[in-house]
C-alpha cells in the first residue's frame, strides 16, 4: 500500500482574492469552529469505514481558505480527535497554511505546541504595490513580520508562498522579492507563475499581465538567485533546503494515497489494484457540509486507461522523476503502458532517463502540457 496522508480543508478566508479558485469564502460572522471541527471528525471516521484504513497517517496538511483563523482550541480538538481514530507515524509531518494577516505571537506559539511542525506562509510579494492589485488584504511588512513570528514561535520547518508574473510588475520586482525572502530564511520556498484560472474574478476580468518574454527572464533569474542561496528546486514550483522538502506534497506527486475531509476536499485512495484507486470529492458548500459531510460529495473509480496520464501527470513535476518499477507497484499495470510514450519523448529531448529514472529535461518543464499531452488515451 502507498503512504497515506490526510488532507483537510477549513474554507473560510478573511477576503476571497481575485486569482484564486480554490473552495474558500469570506468570513462573514464568527466562524462555526465547533461545529465544523465536528463535522470534519466525522467525515474522517466516515472515510476510514467506507475504506478500512488501517494504515498510520504519513503527513496532515490543513488547508485552505486560511485555517489560522481558527482557535489554537479549536484546532486542538482536531488533532486530538484525528489521533483518536487513526494511528500517526512517529515522523508525522504537520502542515498548517496561513496568511500574514491572521499572524499572533502567543497564537502560533500554541499552534506549535499542539505539534504543528510545519507553516505554509501565502506572503505572494514583500511589494504593497502588488499586493493590492492582487486583492491582498495584508503589506509587505505584515509578510516580513509574519516569517519573524513564525520563527520566534519555535517553527523550524516553514514555507513562503511567493508569485510571479503579476500585473504591474516591472523588472527586479521578483527578484527583490526572492532575495527578501531569503533574508527570512525559511526553509522552503514555492515560486510559481500567476495563472487566470476558470470560476475567479481575474477570469472574468483579466488584469493585464507582463508579457511571455518577461515572465520567462524574471522566472529564470529568479530560479538562479534559489540556486545560488542553497534552496534546490526538487518541483517545478518549489525550492527547499536539503532534507526539508513538504513531504505531505511529495506524496501526492509520487501517486501515493490521501485522506480529504472538508468543505471541497477531494482524495485518493488505493483500495486494490489496478482496478480500485477511487477518486473522492466532498460538497463545496459549508453550509451543506455542516449539515452532513457524507451529502453532495461522492467517489469514482479511476479508470484504467485513466491511469497512466493520472500518474504522469504528477510524477513528471520531480525533479527526481521516477522508475516503472514505481510506476507499477503505484499502478498495478505494466510497464508497457506506459514505456513507448516516455520513449518518444526522450527522442524528442523532452524526457531522460538516467540510472533507470525517467525525469522532465528543462525544455520538457518549461513544455510540460505538451508533454502530459502525448499520453492521453
Amino acid at each position: 500500500m502507498p503512504p497515506l496522508s490526510l488532507y483537510v480543508h477549513i474554507p473560510w478566508c478573511i477576503k476571497k482574492c481575485p486569482y484564486c479558485d480554490f473552495n474558500s469564502h469570506a468570513a462573514k460572522a464568527n466562524l462555526p469552529e465547533s461545529a465544523y471541527i465536528d463535522a470534519l471528525l466525522n467525515d474522517l471516521t466516515a472515510d476510514l469505514e467506507r475504506y478500512a484504513i488501517t494504515r498510520p497517517i504519513h503527513s496532515i496538511f490543513i488547508g485552505g481558505g486560511t485555517p489560522s483563523l481558527f482557535s489554537p482550541e479549536s484546532l486542538d480538538c482536531l488533532i486530538s480527535g484525528i489521533r483518536q481514530h487513526v494511528k500517526f507515524e512517529e515522523t508525522l509531518e504537520i502542515t498548517l497554511e496561513a496568511n500574514p494577516g491572521t499572524f499572533e505571537s502567543e497564537k502560533f506559539k500554541e499552534f506549535n505546541a499542539l505539534g504543528i511542525n510545519r507553516l505554509s506562509i501565502g506572503i505572494q510579494s514583500f511589494n504593497d504595490d502588488l499586493l493590492a492589485k492582487l486583492g491582498r488584504v495584508h503589506s509587505g511588512q505584515n509578510a516580513i513580520r509574519a516569517a519573524e513570528i513564525a520563527h520566534d514561535a519555535g517553527f523550524a520547518n516553514f514555507n513562503l508562498d511567493l508569485m510571479f508574473g503579476l500585473p504591474g510588475a516591472v523588472p527586479g520586482d521578483s527578484e527583490q522579492d526572492v532575495k527578501t525572502a531569503i533574508d527570512l530564511k525559511p526553509t522552503h520556498i514555492s515560486f510559481y507563475q500567476l495563472t487566470l484560472e476558470p470560476n475567479t474574478l481575474f477570469h472574468k476580468y483579466p488584469p493585464k499581465l507582463p508579457d511571455d518574454e518577461f515572465i520567462y527572464t524574471t522566472q529564470k533569474n529568479c530560479q538562479g538567485l534559489l540556486t545560488d542561496n542553497n534552496y534546490q528546486q526538487y518541483e517545478i514550483s518549489a525550492y527547499s533546503q536539503p532534507g526539508k522538502e513538504c513531504r505531505h506534497n511529495l506524496n501526492y506527486w509520487q501517486f501515493g494515497d490521501y485522506l480529504g475531509i472538508g468543505a471541497g476536499a477531494h482524495g485518493k485512495i488505493t483500495n486494490r489494484l489496478p482496478n480500485q484507486i477511487i477518486r473522492s470529492f466532498k460538497a463545496k458548500s459549508p453550509e451543506l457540509y455542516l449539515q452532513n459531510p457524507s451529502q453532495g460529495g461522492g467517489s469514482q473509480t479511476i479508470a484504467f486507461h485513466e491511469l497512466p496520464l493520472e500518474f504522469i501527470m504528477n510524477q513528471l513535476r520531480l525533479r527526481c522523476g521516477f522508475t516503472l518499477n514505481h510506476y507499477q507497484n503505484m499502478t498495478g499495470l505494466a510497464a508497457t503502458t506506459l514505456q513507448p510514450t516516455l520513449s518518444d519523448c526522450q527522442k524528442q529531448g523532452l524526457v531522460t532517463l538516467e540510472n533507470g529514472y525517467y525525469a522532465c529535461t528543462d525544455k520538457g518543464w518549461d513544455f510540460l502540457d505538451t508533454v502530459l499531452g502525448r499520453f492521453v488515451a
